[in-house]
């Protein structure tokens, strides 16, 4: 069906229907996964299932395994420092304006090999990991940054996590 201004008059409901997700800068869930900061943007529930989007801050060091998702497909966009990034057997560094499109089943994982945090906003397609990772992260705390080293909790709670989001974990 098409619409155009000659077949909808100006105050048809149509014309006046809201519903656009709005998340203010610095709102969201904010959770520590994997030493790093992850604030969700947007679940699958809040799109229809679509897609889930989160922002990053990956601190030196910091980044998850090499990993694989069979079911769903992870884009992320670099907004700032600079990310190395596994892609199947070979790696590549994504800077401050790169865009990166993993498809199901590629072995990938990011880490930060710079001195200084790097910023990057990804999504899930389908939605779906960026549900479990609000769920089952530790919640950040305000002001402090993420433990430098995984404990036994946060282990179990990245098992979980890759469990339930059916993520398959691979070697380096």
């Amino acid at each position: 069906m098409t619409f155009s201004l000659d077949t909808l008059p100006a105050d048809d409901p149509l014309w006046k229907k809201s519903g656009a997700l709005y998340v203010p800068s610095g709102k969201g869930p904010t959770v520590w996964a994997v030493g790093d900061v992850y604030t969700i943007k947007a679940t699958g529930a809040q799109t229809n299932g679509g897609f889930g989007f989160i922002e990053g801050t990956i601190p030196a060091g910091g980044g998850p395994l090499a990993h694989a998702h069979p079911d769903r497909e992870e884009t992320f966009y670099i907004l700032d420092g600079e990310l190395e990034f596994l892609d199947g057997e070979k790696t590549f560094t994504a800077v401050a304006g790169d865009f990166i499109h993993v498809p199901r089943g590629v072995r990938h994982r990011f880490t930060n090999k710079a001195n200084h945090a790097a910023r990057m906003i990804f999504m899930f397609t389908p939605a779906g990991p960026e549900q479990i990772i609000a769920d089952y992260a530790a919640p950040a705390r305000p002001g402090e940054l993420p433990p430098a080293i995984i404990d036994d909790d946060q282990l179990a709670r990245y098992q979980a996590m890759n469990e339930l989001a059916g993520t398959i974990m691979l070697p380096e």
